[in-house]
């Protein structure tokens, strides 16, 4: 009886021994977001487009918020000149002025940031199936991301893979033909 109980402990030993030696490595790696965000050609190409609109868009404004500040100063040595009733009439017509200016700005910043949302988005939309394919073509079980939004707390940094990504995302970026056709405005539309 000894026997075949020391024989059974023994094979269910052995057959516990085979299944863990079936058990695969799990290959893991994280992705810091910030750092690929930051270093990232076409991120970096989209934030300066957006810049140089915002400026090219602000110089405009400006050069009228100037003109207004000059009329403003104008009125306030000419109210005295030419009497109350000019002045509240003069006074009205620059606070519908600076009324319309301020509206303007923010208009200009709602535009300037909704398109550069859609554009961002597709951007973040395109990393993530990026890394998704990266991960697939390189045997990854997981890939982690940290950043701004950090989902992992701790990580050795043997597995930040995020420098591979940054290139391999570079180079892919680099060997797309650019288009520098831009969609017509509403205006041109109209034409």
């Amino acid at each position: 009886m000894k026997k075949a109980l020391v024989i059974i402990a023994l094979s269910v030993l052995v057959v516990s021994c085979e299944k863990a030696a079936e058990v695969k490595e799990v290959k893991t790696a994280y992705v810091d977001t910030s750092v690929l965000m930051k270093e990232y050609t076409e991120a970096k190409d989209l934030e300066a487009k957006y810049k140089a609109q915002s400026e090219e868009k602000g110089r405009q404004l400006q050069a009228e918020i100037n003109r207004f500040k000059q009329d403003a100063a104008n009125f306030q040595s000419q109210a005295q000149a030419n009497g109350q009733a000019w002045a509240q009439q003069r006074g009205a017509e620059l606070q519908k002025r600076e009324q319309q200016l301020g509206y303007a700005q923010q208009q200009l910043a709602q535009q300037l940031q909704q398109e550069s949302g859609v554009e961002m988005d597709s951007l973040v939309s395109g990393v993530k199936k990026f890394i998704k394919d990266y991960g697939k073509k390189n045997g990854y079980s997981y890939i982690y991301g940290t950043g701004d939004a950090a989902t992992v707390l701790y990580a050795q940094d043997k597995y930040d893979i995020t420098k591979e990504i940054i290139k391999a995302l570079n180079d892919k970026y680099k060997a797309e033909p650019k288009t520098d056709e831009k969609a017509p405005t509403k205006e041109e539309a109209k034409k």
